[in-house]
């Protein structure tokens, strides 16, 4: 519960946007051209269900076209409206530019509790709300294309993408209409994981760099690292097993809706995950102390903290009880620009939102291209690539028989060796080489310049710089 002066979502992200642009030199009219919102359409819909018409309120929302098409997801929750929308499609433009996908920045929601109706009922809802952006442009392979959010999967993306191509038969690039699709509807291998393997990748970035480790408080690497992950959801749930499978983490913390759970040595996120799945929540977990006041929990003492469900946990009522020294932001805006201001007094290091969960859209972008070129990555090459590397391990086995016991390939090295890369492993390559990327040009700025002191600002500038290029080019 916020303060009566917390600033709203989308009074958040205009904060630390004006923080940001008032370091650059912008021409007038440039700087409010980037950062109001374009359009956004409203539409009321109704839909026969048990025996009655239910009218459902949705939105689109286009924050800016400097580049088309333009790119955001669809999310059902009750809490959608337009400022939200709006403020969410303004992080989609900044988080485009960051790590450099060629889209300008959209978002939609439906305002609807998707847990009420039946699948049947879901699909009759989706279609209609897809047919209604349809026919005005709102959902189009070089319009608009949407993708999954908070409420909304594979299977929503599915219903919408058949809902596009029943209208458009002619349009043969209609699959990359949305991204987020299931495999045999055109989707890509690694999108479901995608923005928790990117949380996973921008902290490895990260720990890479001992001078920003240092500023945070922290030594060393992940490995044995304490975390605290706020929601198991898709993001959380990926973002958390990554960590504790492949980097040696410990999830000493997960906050769900109904309360946490708690464990020093640490909680085995696959089990809770299924918990939770089957319950509904996560009270009565029998390995684990289970909490009441989830909320409390973002205060417990840990390495870093990883707030994966709702924007805004984090206020001005809560911040100088966070302890993490390290704070990655999986969600959109869990942070307050209030409680932001708060943490960086502190001392907290913040990976902020518009980098940290990137990885949904880097991906999508690789889907987007997959759908439009109409071949799977690797398939021209894959082969090609291991006959080479078959030279290689020819003339390695040759010597192995030429200096026998002095000198022999360690035993399962031709076996990787000669593996070409698939398409999952194209895909995890891509997004790897973006996050580090798009986190090298924010620590650029973050290091080389006296008035950035932040993650944020940073990531805002670099953000800014490119849609304000865009605009340039465009003769504005």
């Amino acid at each position: 519960m916020s303060t009566s002066n917390e600033p709203s979502f989308r009074e958040s992200v205009d904060i630390m946007f004006n923080r940001a642009v008032a370091l650059l030199d912008l021409p007038p009219g440039l700087e409010e051209k980037i950062r109001v919102c374009n359009a956004t359409y409203t539409v009321r819909f109704g839909v026969r269900l048990r025996g009655k018409i239910e009218t459902f309120t949705g939105y689109r929302s286009v924050h800016s076209e400097h580049m088309e098409p333009v790119k955001g997801g669809i999310r059902y929750s009750m809490g959608v409206n337009q400022d939200e929308v709006e403020a969410l499609a303004a992080l989609m433009t900044y988080k485009c530019a960051l790590v450099e996908t060629p889209f300008g920045g959209s978002k939609g929601g439906l305002c609807i509790d998707p847990r009420e109706y039946e699948e049947h009922e879901l699909e009759l809802i989706t279609r209609r709300f897809a047919y209604e952006l349809a026919k005005r442009d709102l959902i189009n392979p070089s319009q608009n294309v949407p993708a999954p959010d908070m409420g909304t999967g594979e299977r929503e993306m599915a219903w919408i993408a058949d809902q596009y191509r029943r209208m458009n038969t002619t349009d043969i690039n209609g699959a990359a209409c949305v991204t987020g699709k299931p495999i045999n509807a055109g989707g890509i291998h690694g999108r479901t994981e995608a923005t928790g393997r990117g949380v996973q990748y921008a902290l490895r970035e990260f720990f890479r760099h001992s001078e920003d480790v240092k500023i945070a408080g922290l030594t060393g690497k992940l490995d044995g690292k304490r975390v605290v992950v706020q929601g198991l959801g898709n993001v959380g749930y990926h973002a958390a097993k990554f960590l504790t499978d492949e980097d040696g983490a410990i999830v000493t913390g997960i906050i769900e809706r109904d309360g946490a759970l708690i464990s020093d040595d640490g909680l085995d996120i696959d089990a809770v995950h299924a918990w939770i799945r089957k319950h509904g929540g996560v009270a009565n977990y029998p390995n684990a102390e289970f909490v009441e006041n989830g909320a409390s929990v973002l205060e417990k003492e840990c390495d870093i903290l990883i707030p994966a469900a709702m924007e805004g946990v984090i206020d001005m009522t809560n911040a100088d009880q966070i302890k993490a020294p390290l704070i990655i932001e999986a969600a959109n805006g869990p942070v307050t620009a209030g409680a932001d201001e708060i943490l960086r007094k502190k001392g907290c290091v913040i990976i902020p939102d518009m980098y940290a969960n990137a990885g949904g859209v880097t991906v999508s972008y690789f889907e987007w291209v997959k759908n439009l070129s109409h071949i799977r990555f690797g398939r021209m090459q894959r082969r090609q690539e291991e006959a080479r590397h078959q030279l290689v391990v020819d003339e390695l086995e040759r010597l192995d028989r030429y200096m026998g016991d002095a000198w022999s390939m360690t035993p399962d090295f031709k076996a990787k060796y000669l593996k070409g890369a698939d398409e999952l492993e194209l895909v995890r390559s891509g997004l790897d080489d973006t996050m580090r990327q798009a986190y090298q040009d924010m620590r650029a700025l973050w290091h080389d310049r006296d008035d950035v002191d932040d993650l944020r600002t940073a990531a805002y500038l670099v953000a800014i710089t490119r849609v304000a290029g865009s605009y340039r080019a465009k003769g504005l």
